[in-house]
Formats: C-alpha cells, structure tokens, sequence
C-alpha cells in the first residue's frame, strides 16, 4: 500500500511507532539512516533532515557536507524483527542540498532521472530481480568464517538444503513489509541461496533489492550466520 504523508503520520500514531529510520545508500550501494522521533516526522516531510555527510565516502568534503533527507511516504514499511510496543519504521529518501537542489550522488534521484530520461524518449522498463546470497558460519568469537551454511547443490531440499527454513524466514518477513518474492530455492553452490521477484518499475525494484540486503543480513544473524 502507498501512503502519503498525511496518512503516514496517522499511521505512525495508530501503530505506536516510535523510531523512524530515514535510510539512503551511499555511492557504493551501502544502506545507511538516521533515526528520528515521531514529533519530527511533519517537519521532515516539509523540510527535510539535516545530515553532515563529510564521513561519507563520496559525499562531499566538510564544507560542502551539509544536505538533508526527505523521506518518500510511498516507501514506508514496518520492521517486523523491531519490538512490536513501540515500533520502528523505515523510509527511503531523496537527498537535496541546503538550497532544495537534487544532491548529485542520490542513487536515488539517479535512478529517478534516468527514468524520466528515458520516458520522455518513449521508453518505459521493469526490472525483474534475481538475487542472490551466500550463508557462511560464525567462529567461536563470532567471526564469519569462510565455511558454508551447507553442502547442498542446485534446488535441493532438506535435509541436504540446511537453509530452507532461513529463506523461508526470509520470504516471511519481506511479505510483512509489504514485498512479495515470487519464488526462492538452493543455488547451485554451498550455502549459496536464490530469490526472485516480479517484474516492477525500476524505483520500486531499487528499494526491494535494498531491503532485501537488509534483511537477509538481519535473518542471518538472528540465526548465528
């Protein structure tokens, strides 16, 4: 479902959600937030949040650091690995520079330009994602380890496929967040893992593929991977 940002901060009141998470990747595709309070969230939506980016690679040196998030509503989901009392939300946003000029390296806005690049030369695209990911055990002190999760080979099952139930977590808690893969199964390596996703617009596609990186790291290490 997408909301707007009116019905946003009536969701966030009806919910008792309590932390906000304003996320964006970085210019090597790395997801990064800040938090904010719900008491900020309408002055986000009309302003913006200030960020110093000057410790982010590619961001700027410290005079030119300063740019602010403005969080998309449509993108708004639920964390469900979050306490149930007192939830946390998470919105990605566009990066603008103190004077509302797109920021140059918003992936985002990147992305957001290119296809309104091509639409005006009469192309439209949807992106069909096959994403992939390995499972790895921890060592002793909690260190990956360089040891896959199983041995199974190409579409197995269990008990061969030790990480039916991990992407099956996985799937589950996507659903939750309002993300519907079409289907998941055993890659053809140890511990290597594949789904998929419906074709969808480009943007759409970007986001889920973020959230995704999310949260199989997140399901990992809930699972001592």
């Amino acid at each position: 479902m997408k909301y707007t940002p009116q019905e946003v901060i009536q969701f966030i009141q009806e919910e008792d959600v309590k932390f906000i998470r304003l996320a964006f990747c970085d210019c090597f595709g790395r997801p990064k937030n800040i938090s904010i309070m719900p008491h900020e969230l309408e002055r986000a939506f009309k302003y913006g949040i200030a960020i110093d980016a000057s410790a982010l690679a590619g961001f700027g040196d410290e005079v030119n650091s300063d740019l602010f998030l403005h969080p998309d509503a449509s993108t708004i989901a639920l964390l469900p690995w979050r306490p149930e009392h007192g939830s946390v939300v998470r919105m990605f946003c566009s990066i603008t520079h103190p004077d509302g000029t797109s920021f140059a390296h918003d992936t985002r806005g990147i992305l957001k330009q290119a296809v309104a690049d091509a639409a005006k030369a009469g192309f439209t695209f949807s992106f069909g994602s096959e994403l992939e990911f390995y499972l790895f055990r921890l060592d002793e002190n909690g260190k990956v380890t360089d040891m896959p999760y199983d041995q199974a080979a190409y579409m197995d099952v269990a008990p061969e496929d030790g990480c039916e139930n991990i992407r099956r977590e996985i799937c589950l808690t996507l659903e939750r967040m309002g993300i519907r893969p079409e289907s998941s199964h055993h890659e053809e390596g140890p511990g290597q893992n594949e789904v998929d996703f419906r074709y969808s617009d480009p943007l759409s596609a970007a986001d889920n593929a973020v959230t995704f990186l999310t949260v199989v790291k997140t399901i990992a290490a809930r699972n001592g991977l």
